[in-house]
């Protein structure tokens, strides 16, 4: 008799510890957050343009980028002007990622993460890991075709997302 009390309180234990269970996609009070229930996020959450490009060359359709202020110059889209461009929010398994990065002659000279995912601990230590790996290789490679960081696959595919949306906004390549 002894033995069946235990064996009912333990499980009754562990299905309460199993039930209130909480992921990183849950907003505080347990309510559902953006990502988890498949919304878009913020509005203007796009990519934006702010700087000059030197002017040189022709023309050809290179409108304003969107939300930005900042046109192309030349018939190849390339950009050899200064300012920075934000990348569109990219919206991952564990949140929203995006980055912003600077230019200065048409070369990438910084980037600087707007948004990673922060909704646990272990957010922040794959985060404090990961984000200077991949400013890293962004800056050594001028491009979005980076590797992968081993441990945080689902934030650098974001940040691959984000950073290649911010280097379409600034023309670049």
């Amino acid at each position: 008799m002894r033995r069946i009390t235990i064996w009912l309180l333990s499980t009754v234990a562990a299905l309460v510890l199993l039930f209130s269970y909480r992921t990183s996609t849950m907003g505080a009070g347990g309510g559902t957050s953006a990502i988890a229930s498949g919304s878009d996020g913020p509005a203007g959450s796009g990519s934006s343009w702010t700087g000059t490009d030197d002017g040189s060359g022709s023309s050809s359709g290179g409108g304003s980028s969107s939300g930005g202020s900042g046109t192309s110059s030349g018939g190849n889209g390339t950009s050899s002007g200064s300012g920075t461009a934000t990348g569109s929010v990219a919206q991952t398994r564990w949140g929203p990622v995006q980055v912003r990065i600077t230019v200065s002659n048409g070369k990438i000279t910084d980037v600087t993460v707007v948004r990673v995912p922060d909704g646990n601990h272990r957010d922040q230590e794959i985060n404090d890991y990961a984000v200077p790996i991949l400013r890293q290789e962004a800056l050594a490679a001028q491009d979005a075709r980076i590797d992968t960081v081993s441990g945080a696959t689902v934030t650098s595919d974001g940040y691959r997302e984000s950073l290649q949306s911010a280097i379409d906004a600034a023309h670049l390549k």
